[in-house]
């Protein structure tokens, strides 16, 4: 009698490569659901970043658009209402900003000046107009504390055509 080596049973074979499928599928299903949620906070708190610094720029450009209103001569440079104006107009999206509109005088030699026409002796004063504007920010979706509600401020100074 002569021995017949004995191959692998095809059915054994079978079954061992369903499993292997099923373990990866299974495996791939437990990698999604714990991807998934971190993924999507990590996108959640880069849209939330972004969102704050938009509030920055607009606010930074509407206190810009404030000074550049009242740096024009020195009756726009008293017209501390049309510059609050100017500001609150370049920034018509953002809810609840507020605009505080100031000018003040240094002398051209760096000492102070209190605006009056006899300060600066020996040298001319130069009168600068600052807006300075505030917006609160508070996130869609709180994230543990990594984007905490908070006030955004912006300013800008710019010195008076005279």
């Amino acid at each position: 009698m002569s021995a017949t080596p004995k191959g692998p049973n095809l059915k054994s074979v079978h079954a061992t490569a369903r499993t292997r499928r099923r373990r990866s599928r299974a495996q791939a299903s437990v990698e999604l659901a714990l991807s998934v949620p971190l993924l999507l906070m990590m996108f959640l708190v880069v849209v939330e970043t972004g969102r704050a610094f938009y509030i920055a720029i607009s606010l930074s450009n509407a206190a810009r658009a404030g000074v550049q209103y009242g740096s024009q001569n020195l009756t726009t440079a008293g017209d501390t209402v049309g510059m609050q104006a100017a500001a609150t107009n370049d920034a018509p999206n953002l809810v609840g900003m507020t605009a505080v509109a100031t000018h003040f005088c240094v002398c051209a030699n760096g000492s102070a000046s209190t605006c009056l026409s006899t300060d600066c002796a020996g040298s001319h004063r130069l009168l600068y107009t600052e807006v300075t504007t505030s917006a609160s920010y508070s996130p869609l979706i709180s994230f543990m504390g990594i984007l905490p509600p908070m006030t955004v401020p912006g300013k800008a100074i710019m010195r008076v055509v005279q």
